[in-house]
């Protein structure tokens, strides 16, 4: 069992593959020229496996592979049939691009969600927003994983003045499908230009739905970072991350390992634990995570501790966003 100082058990482990991407995204990515990590920095198939063992054995229940983009690896499929022989569930964060071709691989795994982060469903926008036209590529991938079963949830990072006006649309599209939407607020990363004036907030959101759909409130698993909602009449529903308005630490079960092996006990945290060069100084690693887990803070890193509105975004230290792996 991995716990922290105020008794949260953490057996939700979050795995970047890479810090590359296909997509460009501004509120991921950092505008200047960025370069990516070369290969000798990233964890290894071998060492991704070896590590998630580690965390496995000490009550890791389930796993998640995030990026930057991770289907982008060359050794992503290998990674994942690897993963998938643990006793956890496994499941995956994509930009949707690469889900044609990697398609048998999550079958013989056995992956059951898959989350798609899409943050428009206007092409033009969509070029916009990853600067990457795309779009359609998406949508026909979200369609073949509805074709064969798979729960879908699309994520959308919701921004004022770029796309809240979208709300309506997504919400719209659960009407037919099985899909689920999460709506998830803008959040500060290095480089991301993040100010409070382009936070939609959980509350506008709510009153922007009102507006169309009468909604009903669902009731949710302990540690999600969702409040789940359902309308009537609907195949699908729709969720609200509220980082920034309405934070969800309290029942925090997460841990995030970065593609070159960092250990972040929070999204927010300032420092991390390096994991992957104790692994190949042949040290002994089990402590480690305990004490980066140990040492997690109440809430949000111990960063954002005031209201949105007046936080100084030039004052978090923290990595981009691609970096860390969401």
């Amino acid at each position: 069992m991995i716990a922290d100082s105020f008794g949260r058990v953490h057996d939700y482990l979050r795995i970047s593959l890479t810090d590359n991407c296909n997509f460009r995204c501004f509120y991921c990515m950092p505008e200047e020229e960025y370069d990516f990590s070369p290969a000798s920095r990233l964890m290894q198939t071998e060492e991704i496996v070896e590590l998630a063992k580690i965390f496995v054995e000490q009550g890791v229940k389930k796993i998640r592979l995030t990026g930057g983009e991770p289907l982008v690896r060359k050794d992503a499929a290998e990674i994942i049939l690897a993963l998938a022989q643990l006793p956890v569930e496994l499941v995956i964060t994509t930009n949707g691009t690469r889900i044609a071709e990697m398609l048998p691989t999550f079958l013989q795994a056995g992956i059951k969600t898959i989350n798609v982060s899409l943050d428009t469903l206007q092409a033009e926008k969509f070029l916009f927003i990853t600067r990457r036209d795309l779009f359609h590529q998406v949508r026909s991938n979200i369609e073949l994983l509805l074709q064969h079963k798979l729960t879908v949830k699309i994520n959308m990072v919701v921004m004022k003045g770029l796309n809240e006006e979208e709300i309506k649309d997504f919400i719209q599209w659960t009407k037919h499908h099985p899909i689920q939407i999460r709506f998830i607020e803008f959040m500060p990363f290095s480089g991301n230009k993040w100010s409070s004036n382009k936070v939609f907030s959980l509350e506008e959101m709510l009153a922007s739905i009102a507006k169309d759909f009468a909604y009903m409130p669902v009731k949710g698993e302990v540690h999600d970072t969702a409040r789940h909602f359902m309308i009537p009449g609907h195949q699908g529903s729709f969720s609200i991350i509220s980082t920034m308005t309405a934070p969800f630490c309290s029942t925090c079960n997460r841990m995030r390992l970065t593609a070159d092996g960092k250990l972040k006990n929070c999204l927010f945290s300032d420092g991390e634990t390096d994991l992957l060069s104790a692994l190949r100084n042949h040290q002994e690693i089990l402590p480690l995570i305990q004490a980066s887990i140990w040492a997690k803070k109440k809430e949000l890193g111990g960063q954002l501790n005031t209201h949105f509105e007046k936080l100084d975004a030039a004052g978090i230290h923290n990595r981009s966003m691609i970096t860390i792996g969401g």
